[in-house]
């Protein structure tokens, strides 16, 4: 099925592109998008050559490495100068890469190591937010599995994390991990049902949802049960969390049949475990988009000029979904790298509008390169991200 972009917006993300080739220490030499800009020494970064034609149905995304060497990457989260804080689920360890650039890639320097994190399975340090108001706050939230339950806190950098909310239930499966802002300024958790599937359908339980609380761990004002931090019911277990304006979309690991991804609605229930993927009944809400475990099994979601970008551990790749100016899927989802760096997870929008991708071959369940675990920074070539 094709589709082809309004001719004002193609033209908005080829400038976006544009403007992302030139963007000071993001991008490539001799990227083919536009040669970047001398840093303050006065020569361009010194970054890795990137790859071209990467993808498929006849799209082409220029991929370049921004960094390697790093184990499990989980969340991506920028602050204001444009480099980005990464956490590595296993080590515990928050990194931060670039802005500044070195002959291999970006700076990567590790930053804290969160020794209250309990890794074990796919329990660890994972989601990561920058608070809004990062220049006058110096505040960020993770959340990671601690001895007994996983939990989010806040902190500055080099100071001990304060836990806002607690009692999450882990285990070694289904643990969540999603962190982000949402456009109104409240914080948003994703949670897994910690593999017990009572806990999805149950309001009063913290597993298995969508939470949305304050900075200070409270109950967010409007949600949709009282003195409750819970958002949305009815899931399985949601890692990647994003908004494409005011419009919020989380993706699911499905159990054996279908992975999804929905468009996140205030007090909503969206089935698990009574329904995996599409079930056409009234009660609950269905994914705009399902896929196969096999080519899917997506954590990381992020959205940019309305396409949404998830990337995928079992199915290693990236799918792009585009989206109509009312949030439903508009032609078919294309697939971008498919095994060609293995398992993906982390993703996250760039300031500059590109999409960067984190590799997770060392989980555990990958078969890791010598260069693994990579970031990875992609713009396509041609307008339009993920056009059908």
């Amino acid at each position: 099925m094709s589709a082809r972009l309004p001719l004002p917006r193609a033209r908005k993300l080829r400038t976006l592109l544009g403007v992302s080739c030139a963007t000071l220490l993001l991008v490539a030499t001799g990227c083919s998008l536009g040669e970047p800009e001398p840093d303050p020494a006065g020569e361009p970064p010194n970054l890795p050559t990137p790859s071209a034609g990467a993808g498929e149905g006849g799209r082409e995304v220029v991929a370049t490495v921004l960094a390697q060497g790093l184990r499990v990457p989980w969340g991506i989260a920028f602050l204001p100068d444009g480099g980005a804080l990464v956490t590595e689920r296993d080590s515990g360890r928050i990194v931060q890469v670039g802005p500044e650039s070195t002959t291999d890639g970006l700076r990567v320097t590790e930053v804290q190591t969160i020794d209250e994190v309990v890794a074990s399975g796919e329990g660890g340090l994972l989601g990561i937010a920058v608070s809004p108001q990062y220049a006058q706050d110096r505040t960020i939230f993770v959340y990671y599995t601690a001895e007994q339950d996983n939990r989010i806190a806040r902190l500055r950098l080099g100071e001990k994390p304060t836990p806002i909310l607690t009692g999450i239930p882990k285990a070694g499966i289904h643990n969540g991990g999603g962190l982000a802002f949402g456009p109104d300024g409240h914080l948003y958790a994703s949670t897994g049902d910690a593999g017990d599937t009572d806990q999805s359908q149950d309001a009063e339980q913290l597993g298995g949802k969508i939470l949305r609380i304050t900075p200070e761990g409270k109950p967010a004002p409007g949600n949709p049960f009282p003195d409750s931090p819970v958002w949305s019911l009815g899931h399985r277990n949601v890692q990647g969390i994003t908004w494409d304006g005011d419009r919020m979309y989380a993706v699911e690991f499905g159990q054996n049949t279908w992975d999804e991804i929905n468009q996140i609605t205030k007090g909503k229930n969206y089935g698990w475990p009574e329904v995996e993927g599409r079930g056409d009944d009234d009660k609950y809400v269905d994914p705009i988009v399902q896929w196969s475990t096999d080519e899917a099994s997506c954590s990381g979601l992020a959205a940019t000029e309305r396409t949404l970008a998830t990337a995928c551990l079992r199915g290693q790749r990236l799918w792009l979904v585009e989206l109509t100016d009312a949030g439903t899927v508009l032609g078919q989802p294309q697939a971008l790298l498919t095994e060609r760096y293995g398992r993906l997870r982390a993703v996250a929008t760039a300031p500059d509008g590109s999409i960067w991708v984190g590799t997770s071959n060392h989980d555990g369940r990958g078969r890791p390169a010598a260069e693994d675990d990579r970031l990875l920074r992609l713009v396509f070539a041609g307008g339009g991200a993920g056009r059908s």
